[in-house]
Formats: structure tokens, C-alpha cells, sequence
């Protein structure tokens, strides 16, 4: 977690949120919908942008969708009869293929008959989780390479196998065509010009919208003004470095104004991006040397530095990200030529300091 101080950031709309099922405006054409998860984070911002399509009709653009499951649809419908001016839906935007984003696009496009927006990468790799009968964030593959790491006791295991298939869980089909988000890419979207910032690091191609006329930025998860956003090394990739990569990409996003109103999928609007930006790199120099402490003291697994970079009880939803993060961590000094690694004679990989 990487908490900022409150004359840091403002929050223009003080504590002011959407009541479920309805929408709040909070700038010209753009209404925050705020949907429940059934997660220790339990709620997830999605936006509606005034839009017009080619044959000169009204409506709306959907950004991100929420998980499907019959809470989230009903309260979709609850924003379609009341919250979008007798309008329709006439694009879908997901900034990228985390289930809280992506869930019900194939509802939502199917229900509109429109198009799903979202980067190519982020969406073929949903295509292939949704698909999945195995993986997704659990069953033998996750609890192997965990294991790698140090989670070997019998019940995380046990409970890591039996999460199988989680992706598909939550995102059960993803629509079978999309138009594609690039970098740069500039959206027409009603009255105003919308711009692509692609960032990794979080997800594969993670696709934030920024308006210069609006001064909003729809940050998705890159920048969070109350948690750090989880960057995570997953068994598909298992020697990747995401870290570097989530920073370089918060500094791309210095380049935008200082007032800018950023809109972030979980917490409240807030302004003050730059000093957000430089709390999450404050954060996670301290947690690097945390890290670097430890493998200092002795040959550290990523399940030894859980309970070092996350000081609290961790449910198993919980620990997952948290695993994936603390490899992330010791990649990014491994990587950097700061720590190497072994793997011991029960199998697990240990960093120490060179």
C-alpha cells in the first residue's frame, strides 16, 4: 500500500459517490459509475462519455465493465434506465483485460450491439484466459510456480489448485471481434479528442484516455490515489522484470498537466497526479530495499518476503497478488545485476545480494 498525505492529493468532489446503480457527473459529458466486487477491494469506478457514432446518433461510451455476475448486470440496468438520457450505448472501452474491466464486455456488446474497444495484446491474451479450462490465476500450473518460489505448504497449495479456471470465472466469453487501442491513437468521442497512453508493467498494453480540453485523465489502474497498483510476475511469463516497466510507464504521465482530474478505476477523483506519481516511486524504493535487506541477510524466496513487503493477514485472493508482487520486486533487482538467484535442493529459487 503506498497511502498519500492528505494536502497532497484533492478530492474536487470531497467524499461524494454514485449511489449503486446511478451515475455522478464529474465533468462535462462524463458520469463515474461505481460497481461492487466480491474482493477485499470491493468496489470498481467505471465511466460513460457522451459520445456520437458516424451516422450522427447520441449516446454514450462505456470505459470498463465490471465483473459478470448477476449483481454487476442489474446494476447496469439500473444505469441504462436511469442514468443515460434515454440514450444508448454505443461503444464499450476497456482499458485493459483484468476481470473487473473486461467481465461483461461480450454482455454489454452483445446488449448494444456494439463494439469492443481495448488494446490488441490485452485482448487476445483474455481471449485465451477466458478460453482456459486451466490457469487463470490458479490450478496445477500457478501452484507449481509458486511452489518455485516457496509457497509450498499443503493447504495454500491445495487452495491455489482448486482456483482453476478463476479467469474464466469471472470473464466467461470475450466478445469475438474489437477495435484496437494504440498508443498516441486519438479518439473522437462526442464533443472531445481522447488520447491512448499505453502502460505496462500492470496489465499486458494497459490503455488510459486523456482529455487536453477536459483535463481529465481516466487512469484506469496505472495510478491509484489511495493503493499501490499490483504489478505482478504470473507463471506464463516466469522470468519477466514488470516492474521497470510500471515506472518508466508513471513517468510518461508527467508529461500532463499538474491539474489535471484523474479518474481512477478504484478510490476517488482526485488531483494532483505528479505528487501521486512521486509517492509510488517513493513506495517501491522502500519496498526494493526492504527486498535488498533481506536477501542481504540471507537467501531470501518470494514467500519468505510476503510477510516483509505486506505487514497484515493476507486472504488467498490476497496472497496470490501478493507472491506476484514480491517476485516482481525481486526481479527487478535481480535483473538489475543486484541479486542473484539459485535454486536449492527442495526446488525453490532463493536471491541473495552479489
Amino acid at each position: 500500500m503506498a497511502h498519500p498525505t492528505s494536502t497532497e492529493l484533492h478530492h474536487p468532489l470531497g467524499h461524494a459517490l454514485p449511489r449503486p446503480g446511478g451515475t455522478l457527473e464529474v465533468a462535462p459529458g462524463v458520469r463515474w459509475v461505481r460497481m461492487g466486487l466480491p474482493f477485499a477491494l470491493d468496489h470498481v469506478n467505471l465511466w460513460l462519455l457522451r459520445d456520437r457514432d458516424d451516422d450522427g446518433r447520441d449516446g454514450w461510451t462505456v470505459v470498463d465493465c465490471g465483473i459478470a455476475n448477476d449483481a454487476t448486470r442489474a446494476a447496469w440496468e439500473q444505469v441504462f434506465a436511469a442514468g443515460l438520457d434515454a440514450l444508448p450505448v454505443l461503444r464499450v472501452i476497456a482499458t485493459h483485460m483484468h476481470p473487473d474491466h473486461l467481465g461483461l464486455a461480450h454482455w454489454l456488446t452483445e446488449r448494444w450491439r456494439c463494439r469492443l474497444w481495448i488494446s490488441a495484446t490485452d485482448y487476445h491474451v483474455a481471449r485465451v484466459a477466458s478460453q482456459a479450462t486451466a490457469g487463470g490465476g490458479g490450478g496445477d500450473e500457478v501452484a507449481a510456480f509458486f511452489a518455485e518460489h516457496g509457497l509450498t505448504d499443503p493447504e495454500s497449495v491445495a487452495k491455489v489448485r482448486a482456483r482453476a479456471g478463476y479467469y474464466r470465472s469471472l470473464v466467461p466469453q470475450v466478445p469475438r471481434q474489437f477495435r484496437r487501442l494504440m498508443d498516441g491513437q486519438v479518439l473522437r468521442i462526442g464533443a472531445h479528442a481522447w488520447r491512448c497512453i499505453a502502460g505496462y508493467g500492470h496489465a499486458p498494453e494497459h490503455v488510459a484516455l486523456h482529455c487536453e480540453a477536459l483535463g481529465v485523465l481516466i487512469s484506469g489502474d496505472m495510478v491509484l490515489p489511495r493503493i499501490s497498483t499490483n504489478v505482478s510476475v504470473y507463471d506464463t511469463e516466469p522470468e519477466a522484470d514488470p516492474l521497470p516497466l510500471y515506472l518508466a510507464s508513471l513517468d510518461r504521465l508527467r508529461a500532463l498537466p499538474p491539474s489535471t482530474l484523474v479518474l481512477p478505476s478504484h478510490g476517488r477523483p482526485f488531483v494532483g497526479l505528479h505528487a501521486r506519481i512521486a509517492q509510488l516511486h517513493a513506495h517501491h524504493d522502500a519496498r526494493l530495499a526492504e527486498t535488498l535487506a533481506a536477501c542481504r541477510a540471507q537467501p531470501t524466496s518470494a514467500q519468505a518476503l510476503v510477510p516483509v513487503l505486506f505487514r497484515r493477514e493476507l486472504d488467498l485472493h490476497q496472497t496470490t497478488f501478493a507472491m506476484g508482487e514480491a517476485i516482481a520486486h525481486l526481479h527487478a533487482l535481480w535483473h538489475a545485476g543486484r541479486l542473484e538467484r539459485r535454486r536449492g535442493g527442495d526446488g525453490v529459487w532463493r536471491f541473495t545480494a552479489t
